[in-house]
């Protein structure tokens, strides 16, 4: 759940801080008030591309930052992947910061620890999904509309995408064999070369390393002689060594302790620091006896280091990477000069990697079959409790050809919807107007995140998290909006919902109604956002029946509405 959204010089707001709750959020507002710049905020700390264009006039930075709360196996999966990239994860709270620097730069914090857009953009699915009007036909390509029903479905796509990987990685082996003979010979020109260049090189694991530990000594032999030899004598060796203070000191407290024998203590740890700082004075001398400047040793360590080095930059970037990469050329001379040989094993190897493909694809194929039936009914059910008189369907069509085969399997998933009777079912996203498919998105969430998946489990019990839903009702009013108005509401028993909204008619639902207002001072805009309730939210809901002129017949009709709504 999103908790708190905070904004500083981020467009037309110069600070503002927002508390978000639990179930149904909406944000009402003038046209130009700065709504949806709430909602972009937000998609920026869940990875999206940021601008400097949104630093406010006259700042140096823009400064975005949200804390999310969040406990079952949402909490459990951020945690993960927060393990996973080095960061520490904060019991039951998620804090997110993002700055927008001029030229684009910025930096990402969670938990106020650095981080990257790449980290956020992994724990983004487990926090907030935005749904904008304008962007969800350009978001709901064949990928998203697969995944939308991977999700109600439950499919787990490790098994064929490994089984995938592997019969790929083999059909690759077998076109480097396959090449003609002139691009072969080339290959084997290059590859022998590469595995002599490495094999005369005698490369060790981990030997830069440890190459260049010698040569740090051996750089600054004179300075560690010196600081070694110099730590000796005040520890050891001088007069006035430390070693000589602590005897001195020994006697003197052993005189002390023949009168106050609580000083016996004292004696025994003077005792033992004496002998730790012998112990160390005697290890400093022998270090320091063991250092041996060798110019020529030098110059060999360097030689030696800039061969590994050339040998990383080409091979690389690591040496351990330079060596793996020599194995690897090794095997394939080796399956070249046994060509026929390996070849045959290799598509014996296929045939058996294709036919364990096949049945990992096809098991998940037989899944989307069997949740596109089941969604689609939900989903068309949903439809027309939002006003609409449509026909709405799930197509998973099968591509067993190799050329279609992909690492989520063979399918391709097509919506197919008839806005109105008799009319021959279309793609959804060549058919349905901008208001339409609206409503179908919120069907089609409202589905997936509180409906019941195939499996018999409740989809938003699984994974509740915050549903955003920019200006969801554009093109709609009347009783479709009361719809829309409805489902959020019903949406929001299971998910955080926000949403912005222009009608009346869905404002009236909101168990938490935030007002956004643009005024001038000092001879600038500055964007505000007002928990409202009672009288001023009454006095909003009439703006939005009537306009800027409020009348005493649309504050009572807005009265009835929220009364029969909230």
């Amino acid at each position: 759940m999103l908790a708190e959204l905070r904004l500083e010089n981020y467009a037309v707001i110069d600070n503002v801080v927002i508390e978000f709750a639990p179930g149904l959020n909406l944000l009402t507002g003038e046209t130009g008030a700065g709504k949806s710049i709430l909602i972009d905020a937000l998609g920026l700390l869940l990875g999206e591309k940021a601008s400097s264009e949104v630093i406010r006039t006259g700042a140096e930075r823009a400064v975005v930052a949200a804390v999310f709360e969040s406990d079952g196996a949402a909490a459990r999966s951020v945690e993960s992947i927060l393990e996973t990239n080095g960061l520490d994860a904060e019991n039951g709270s998620l804090i997110l910061r993002r700055e927008i620097a001029p030229g684009g730069k910025g930096r990402v914090f969670i938990n106020n620890q650095p981080a990257t857009v790449a980290v956020l953009k992994q724990i983004a699915p487990h926090l907030a999904v935005i749904h904008a009007q304008n962007e969800s036909l350009a978001h709901f390509d064949a990928a998203a509309r697969q995944d939308l029903l991977d999700a109600y479905a439950g499919i787990e796509l490790k098994e064929v995408s490994a089984a995938f990987a592997h019969w790929k990685q083999i059909r690759g082996r077998i076109a480097d064999l396959e090449h003609d003979e002139q691009d072969r010979m080339r290959l084997l020109d290059l590859w022998n070369f590469q595995c002599h260049e490495i094999e005369e090189a005698r490369v060790r694991a981990g030997e830069d390393e440890l190459l260049e530990a010698e040569k740090r000594v051996l750089a600054n032999a004179e300075k560690i002689y010196g600081a070694a030899m110099n730590a000796f004598d005040l520890l050891y060796e001088g007069n006035a060594s430390t070693s000589s203070s602590l005897r001195a000191a020994q006697k003197h407290i052993e005189e002390l302790a023949r009168y106050e024998p609580k000083f016996q203590e004292a004696v025994a740890a003077l005792e033992s620091a004496r002998i730790s700082v012998e112990d160390v004075g005697a290890t400093l001398r022998d270090y320091a006896g063991g250092i041996q400047a060798s110019p020529e040793r030098l110059a060999e360590l360097e030689e030696r280091l800039a061969l590994l080095d050339r040998l990383k930059r080409k091979y690389g970037p690591t040496l351990d990477q330079t060596i793996a990469f020599g194995e690897d050329i090794r095997r394939k001379l080796s399956e070249m000069e046994n060509k026929d040989q390996v070849l045959l094993e290799l598509r014996a190897q296929l045939t058996v990697a294709g036919d364990d493909y096949r049945k990992a694809a096809r098991s998940v194929s037989s899944k989307r079959l069997e949740a596109g039936r089941k969604l689609e009914k939900l989903v068309e059910a949903e439809i027309n409790d939002l006003a609409m008189r449509a026909s709405f369907r799930i197509a998973v069509e099968e591509n067993e050809g190799e050329e279609h085969w992909t690492a989520s399997g063979i399918n391709q998933v097509v919506y197919r919807i008839s806005t109105n009777t008799g009319e021959t079912m279309r793609p959804l996203e060549q058919t349905a107007s901008g208001g339409e498919l609206s409503r179908v998105m919120l069907a089609l969430k409202a589905s997936v995140e509180a409906g019941t998946n195939p499996a018999g489990r409740k989809m938003s019990a699984a994974a509740p998290r915050t549903l955003v839903f920019d200006e969801i009702d554009t093109g709609i009013g009347g009783r479709a909006a009361e719809a829309v108005g409805k489902k959020l509401k019903a949406l929001s028993k299971g998910n955080q919902v926000l949403c912005v909204t222009h009608l009346p008619q869905i404002a009236t639902f909101a168990d938490h109604h935030y007002l956004i207002e643009k005024r001038e001072s000092a001879g600038r805009a500055k964007t505000t956002v007002r928990h409202i309730t009672g009288e001023e939210r009454t006095e909003e809901v009439a703006r939005m029946l009537s306009g800027a002129k409020l009348t005493e017949t649309s504050r009572k009709h807005a009265e009835q509405m929220i009364k029969a709504n909230g």
